[in-house]
């Protein structure tokens, strides 16, 4: 069985798949949850509400004049103006109430893509209340409250956006009610694909200037404002590649000034390797997002940006088990044989395999194997033009992998395009799409490392990644699974390899079994791939990776040695 078969996902050979010792929880991503959105929340004081009285009252007092106008915070339209006589008659009516001191302390926070949790807080003398919630989305909530009180309530926007929400406390017996509210940024966002287009390119100094990012240092990257980014932007999906390397180091991607760079990695290279990995990464204030060369010597990097995230309404993500659309091989998805020299094929993406018509992007696991000499591999919409950036570098007999999040055409086609002056084989597995209907946002975390077979500080001691195995991880104990995840984002990296193979991801079929029942039924192996190795390689590759019905995702070493695995969480796409 030759290298590249075994590589690409084919030729398994029949037998009981076992699981490595299961990880239960993985480590950080509760807490993740807790801090994605401290910022996004909005807090309106009590001495911000704008008391009125009402139009009528069960006792019969009657309202003076028209409403005054709502806070600035809140969603309403201009009311008539007012005379003189009545704003003074009205104000009159509220200084006469029994209830003088009614006010409401209003604040919002969230810590799902979607949600948000109100508290106002409320100042009343011993009355009945009717409490309206206005949610900004043509929704609202009635509840009721009695004297001072505090009142909890949630709610979930179907898309991403700015939400005027406005919180009005009625107090019917004495004609009077007061109103606050604020603006709230929900934490999640949608996806926007763009046209694969070069930002950074230090050999030549696109993006920057014509140098070298040298060992231990970084280079910054503009964002927002560039190549039609707009403005506004959340987070960002790069290409990164690392060429012209001399000794072996990794990258590290992040928001750049005023943001701790953490200590995970993006990208792992060797000495005359050019290595490439896709990046989702939140973009600092400033526009730009911050490249670390984590190596000892100087490197060039490159970075094409694929798509990005706003809060503007845009495509949501809906993840798939990883479904193979194109292998030349043997002739799914296109012609059968070897991609020829500077030539392209079209695919259809839409309307197959259970992903609907109407998508605007496509989340990919693009695989190259046994070309005939050293080049890069291209995908993109299959109505534009080839563009300049590209998506995975490879040299003679190699078989290497990339994730890519490319643009789909109307008629639901990409295509992918084989820059070489060689020919060779290119498999295409599909793990997700984007569409307007879809309604998964894009919530990133503080990166940080929940596994590494390496070493035991991970909760792991099951030893390494072991040949013909798979690992279980459990990413929340099945009774805490956050609501509406619809697939983490990940960097799955493979090292200390013992020899050729590949990694499957794919969602477990059974939760973790608890203490001291039994393991759980063996997984069916899949047939797809997600990256490839040889041996004494480290080989990472992005995973947009759905953890299905129970919270746990299966890591399969799809190789005949033992090797090592080490998994960074980047965010989570979610519904609520």
């Amino acid at each position: 069985m030759t290298a590249a078969f075994v590589a690409a996902g084919l030729g398994i050979i029949p037998g009981t798949a076992q699981a490595a010792d299961p990880v239960p929880v993985a480590a950080g991503v509760a807490e993740a949850f807790a801090e994605a959105s401290t910022s996004e929340g909005f807090h309106s004081p009590a001495d911000r509400t704008i008391r009125t009285t009402l139009p009528a009252a069960a006792d019969g007092k009657a309202a003076a004049g028209a409403k005054t106008a709502a806070p600035k915070t809140a969603p309403a339209s201009a009311p008539a103006p007012q005379t003189a006589q009545a704003a003074t008659a009205e104000q009159a009516a509220l200084d006469a109430s029994a209830n003088p001191a009614l006010a409401v302390d209003v604040s919002g926070t969230s810590y799902t893509a979607h949600g948000i949790q109100l508290t106002a807080l409320i100042t009343s003398a011993d009355f009945a209340l009717e409490v309206v919630i206005d949610w900004g989305d043509g929704k609202t909530d009635t509840v009721t409250a009695q004297g001072n009180a505090e009142v909890h309530h949630s709610h979930t926007y179907d898309k991403s956006g700015e939400y005027q929400v406005q919180v009005t406390v009625k107090d019917t017996a004495n004609a009077v009610q007061a109103t606050n509210g604020g603006a709230f940024l929900t934490p999640g966002a949608d996806f926007t694909p763009h046209t694969p287009t070069r930002l950074l390119d230090t050999r030549d100094g696109t993006g920057g200037t014509a140098d070298k990012v040298p060992g231990q240092g970084s280079v910054r990257v503009k964002v927002a404002g560039n190549a039609s980014v707009p403005a506004g932007v959340t987070a960002v999906v790069l290409n990164v590649t690392v060429t012209e390397t001399v000794d072996s180091g990794h990258i590290t991607a992040w928001p750049g000034a005023g943001y701790d760079r953490p200590d995970t990695s993006n990208l792992n290279y060797t000495a005359g390797r050019s290595v490439p990995n896709l990046v989702i990464v939140p973009v600092g204030e400033d526009g730009h997002v911050e490249l670390f060369n984590g190596g000892w010597s100087s490197v060039d990097l490159l970075a094409d940006v694929t798509g990005y995230f706003t809060r503007a309404s845009g495509s949501g993500y809906t993840s798939m088990t990883p479904a193979r659309f194109v292998d030349t091989r043997e002739g799914t998805g296109t012609a059968k044989g070897v991609l020829a020299s500077r030539s392209a094929f079209t695919t259809r993406i839409g309307g197959l395999q259970g992903v609907p018509e109407n998508i605007t992007a496509v989340a990919l696991n693009v695989t190259v194997t046994e070309p005939q000499g050293p080049g890069h591999l291209t995908a993109f919409s299959g109505s534009g033009p080839v563009p300049t950036a590209s998506n995975l570098n490879f040299v003679p007999g190699q078989t290497v992998a990339n994730a890519v999040i490319v643009p789909v055409a109307p008629d639901g086609t990409i295509k992918v395009f084989n820059g070489a002056w060689w020919p060779t084989h290119v498999v295409v597995d599909v793990v997700g799409y984007y569409s307007k209907e879809s309604k998964a946002a894009f919530l990133p975390f503080t990166p940080f490392r929940t596994l590494d077979t390496r070493q035991e500080a991970y909760g792991w001691t099951g030893g390494r990644f072991r040949a013909r195995e798979y690992i279980t991880q459990g990413f929340t104990p099945e009774t805490e699974t956050p609501a509406g995840v619809e697939a983490y984002v990940l960097n799955a990296t493979v090292t200390e390899t013992g020899g050729t193979g590949f990694l499957s991801v794919a969602p477990s079929p059974s939760a973790l079994p608890a203490p001291g029942e039994p393991a759980a039924p063996a997984a069916t192996r899949p047939g797809s791939s997600t990256l490839n190795w040889t041996a004494g390689t480290t080989v990472p590759n992005l995973v947009q990776a759905s953890d299905g019905d129970h919270g746990v995702i299966n890591f399969w070493n799809q190789g005949h040695d033992d090797a090592d695995l080490v998994l960074d969480v980047f965010g989570v796409y979610q519904t609520k």
